[in-house]
């Protein structure tokens, strides 16, 4: 039942999302920025993972031009296929204006392996993409399970780093989404119009806004 209606709002969310311009995408981006960049835990965190956006995703690219001219260290996933009961996803360094190749999803992934991946409990915080996200912290994402597989061990120990925070266009809130155990909850939501600590779950009373 759940992923029957996942799918349904997957699809919605992602056809409105690919109806905002460019220009649109580019304040947004910009509006993303500004907001994360206040975040008390953005300015303490030394490890940074996002994404390249695609399909309608807001872009966290200003947000890693910004970490680099701050010193921090960013990552971008990479997607392993070992066979269907062995696809997972790892972090790799990543710098700004370097070469990546697409995946077979069409998403930019570093090439190379000059540095060692980071586990990802090692990170400080993780800029996650997605389909869609209510106030209570809850995520959809594109179906392919592998940021909850990737962080999995946050269900367990939710105040163990990294701090996941799901970033999107304020469009992409709905009022309430199905769960299943196995989806990981989000300590933090960005928008390009609001940062929501969520009401209930990890994100309660954990995440300061300045």
């Amino acid at each position: 039942m759940n992923s029957a209606l996942k799918n349904q709002l997957r699809q919605h969310l992602r056809e409105r999302r690919r109806q905002i311009t460019p220009s649109q995408q580019h304040l947004a981006a910009q509006q993303l920025m500004q907001r994360i960049i206040t975040l008390s835990a953005y300015r303490r965190a030394r490890h940074i993972a996002a994404y390249m956006a695609s399909d309608g995703e807001i872009s966290p690219e200003y947000v890693l031009c910004h970490a680099s001219l701050k010193s921090k260290r960013s990552y971008l996933p990479r997607i392993h296929f070992g066979g269907k009961a062995n696809k997972h996803m790892s972090f790799q360094r990543y710098h700004p204006r370097q070469k990546l190749r697409s995946n077979r999803y069409g998403i930019g992934e570093p090439a190379g392996l000059r540095y060692r991946a980071r586990s990802p409990e090692l990170l400080d915080i993780v800029l996650l993409p997605l389909a869609g996200f209510d106030k209570e912290g809850r995520r959809l994402g594109m179906g392919g399970g592998f940021y909850d597989r990737c962080f999995a061990f946050k269900n367990q120990h939710s105040r163990q780093k990294p701090l996941l925070i799901g970033i999107a266009h304020h469009c992409q809130e709905v009022s309430s989404l199905p769960a299943d155990d196995w989806d990981i909850g989000l300590d933090l939501i960005v928008t390009d119009r609001a940062v929501i600590t969520p009401r209930h779950g990890r994100g309660k009373n954990r995440i300061p806004r300045t």
